[in-house]
């Protein structure tokens, strides 16, 4: 057993000792899905992360862990591995800076890692910009005018470049996106991040770490719940209840709800969180689509089965159980990114599930590539060599638009890290509105000691305060990333040239004022006639209605 499994194992049997004595069960039943945890380890470094007794009063109310996955489940993948980094550096290292241009754990659906598909090329244009295509001839990236242009399925397109300061700018073409301020907390390193989605400004919280040379983002709660609550978070209901969602009316319903079928009751808080977290993830995926997808219809092959969402259900309650065990070393401590993040979960020994948070273009072991989507969902089979910068994985479901459900594909290391840090932070919101809605709409009600107000971290008290121009510069940075884009690739010629640089972002009803200022800029004059507005650009006047294009001329 390596040193980060051995670790890994001394935090799950912490979780389990500590949800064991506050439920009076014996520990073999927490156990119950990792046997090797059942026998007494040998002594070793203990984990920065480890389950300490907290201050507050411990909840009444915990459950025991839940099985392993029983769904039918697909056979282990196969095929090409990914190239791994060649270092010699010891994995589970906490990195000097944040590196990684990505971060798919928000709405803004920004981020990943893109790992290289082998047998690519590598071309330079006239005025020095940089494309690398794979085996196919598709573009993966550009780099040009000191930005890296990440391209991904549907002709998305995420913009990443680093400010003079060391802030991280990372926009998709409709300006949407974070910037992330480098800080320090105790010695440790860690990323502000301010968030720009969909006409709302909102921060969050990453440190980075470095696991086998491949740079990581691990999210970082800004505050824990009281002990009482993550208790009651964990355990089922008394008796299902059903909830009024309120989705009938909404386009992004209209449009996904083929795909994703809601629990018809829940029994447990994880259930309605797992809906609350698809809902998340397909709502901020519409959004970015709004105009395109208004009057079309996905053409999905199959709903989610009841079976993968379960399997997603028992991921969000080991992210209750993990985030309670961080919350019980106290909110001063700084989380262990080698416990909390996707280190942890390669070495469990334990088959996982991910949501996808953003799109990907992935190695099929079929051949060629294939795209994931928001909301498809990819298993992970134990077996992932410690040193790979990718996992062999099988998609669970698709909304088939181009990875089908079945196929085994490759998703980068860092790609998984974004999955499971978007999980974290949307089942962190997902809390905070549980715990505002219980004892209402069906929603049972909580111990009194479960609703006591959250409790800030050390790290995100003193952090940085919210880039005041987020809003402006994420507009700025995707607009200059698709003028560099389209021409480094008009520059390059040959093959793809054409289809990759797509046509920059049109203006079309329905969409908001903020996506229409991230394609053409900031107006030259604004008539405000109360529910209708007029903004006149360059060459364009565009009429709002509540908020919504309704005309261009």
């Amino acid at each position: 057993m390596s040193t980060l499994q051995f670790s890994n194992a001394v935090l799950r049997r912490s979780i389990n000792l500590a949800l064991a004595a506050l439920l009076c069960v014996p520990l073999a039943v927490l156990n119950a899905d990792n046997p090797k945890l059942t026998t007494k380890p040998k002594p070793a470094a203990k984990p920065a992360a480890s389950a300490k007794p907290a201050g507050a009063a411990k909840p009444t109310t915990t459950g025991a862990r839940p099985a392993t996955t029983t769904g039918a489940k697909p056979a282990t993948t196969t095929g090409t591995k990914t190239s791994a980094p060649t270092t010699n550096a010891p994995h589970g290292e906490p990195s000097t800076s944040s590196q990684h241009g990505g971060g798919g754990s928000n709405p803004g659906r920004v981020g990943g890692s893109y790992p290289g598909h082998g047998g690519g090329t590598v071309t330079q244009t006239k005025s020095g910009a940089e494309i690398h295509r794979d085996a196919g001839g598709h573009v993966n990236i550009v780099h040009a005018h000191g930005m890296d242009i990440h391209h991904g399925p549907g002709g998305s397109r995420t913009i990443v470049r680093t400010r003079p300061d060391g802030a991280r700018v990372v926009a998709n073409r409709s300006g949407h996106g974070y910037i992330g301020h480098p800080y320090s907390y105790r010695g440790v390193n860690y990323e502000r991040r301010t968030y720009f989605h969909n006409g709302r400004v909102y921060g969050g919280f990453y440190r980075p770490y470095t696991y086998w040379g491949v740079p990581l983002d691990v999210y970082a709660p800004g505050f824990y719940f009281a002990p009482a609550f993550y208790g009651w978070a964990y355990n089922p209901w008394l008796t299902p209840i059903m909830y009024p969602w309120g989705w009938a009316g909404s386009p992004w319903y209209g449009y996904y709800g083929v795909y994703f079928p809601p629990y018809p009751a829940y029994a447990s808080p994880a259930l309605w969180l797992t809906d609350y977290y698809l809902a998340q993830t397909l709502q901020a995926a519409y959004g970015e689509r709004a105009a395109e997808l208004a009057n079309a219809q996905l053409q999905a092959p199959a709903p989610i089965t009841l079976d993968v969402k379960d399997a997603i259900a028992r991921e969000v309650r080991r992210e209750i159980a993990l985030e309670n065990s961080e919350a019980m070393a106290g909110a001063q401590a700084t989380p262990d990114p080698g416990s909390s993040g996707i280190a942890r979960i390669l070495a469990d020994n334990t088959t996982h599930v991910f949501v996808v948070s953003t799109p990907l273009d992935v190695p099929s072991n079929a051949g060629g590539t294939c795209g994931v989507t928001e909301g498809d969902v990819v298993q992970l089979s134990p077996g992932t060599p410690a040193d790979s910068a990718a996992a062999n994985m099988v998609v669970l479901a698709s909304k088939g638009q181009d990875c089908p459900t079945g196929a085994s594909v490759q998703v980068g290391i860092a790609d998984l890290q974004d999955m499971q840090n978007h999980m974290r932070e949307t089942i962190d919101q997902g809390l905070s509105d549980l715990r505002a809605k219980q004892g209402q709409s069906g929603i049972p009600a909580a111990p009194a000691a479960a609703v006591t107000p959250p409790v800030q971290t050390g790290f995100a008290a003193i952090a940085p305060p919210d880039d005041p121009n987020a809003k402006a510069e994420l507009s700025e940075t995707a607009k200059e990333g698709d003028q560099a884009d389209r021409q480094a690739l008009t520059e390059s010629g040959g093959q793809n040239a054409g289809t990759d640089a797509a046509a920059p972002p049109s203006v079309n009803t329905g969409q908001t004022i903020d996506e229409v200022i991230a394609i053409l800029g900031q107006p030259k004059k604004k008539v405000d006639l109360g529910a209708k507005k007029i903004y006149v650009f360059d060459n364009l006047k565009v009429t709002f209605t509540d908020g919504k294009v309704t005309a261009a001329e």
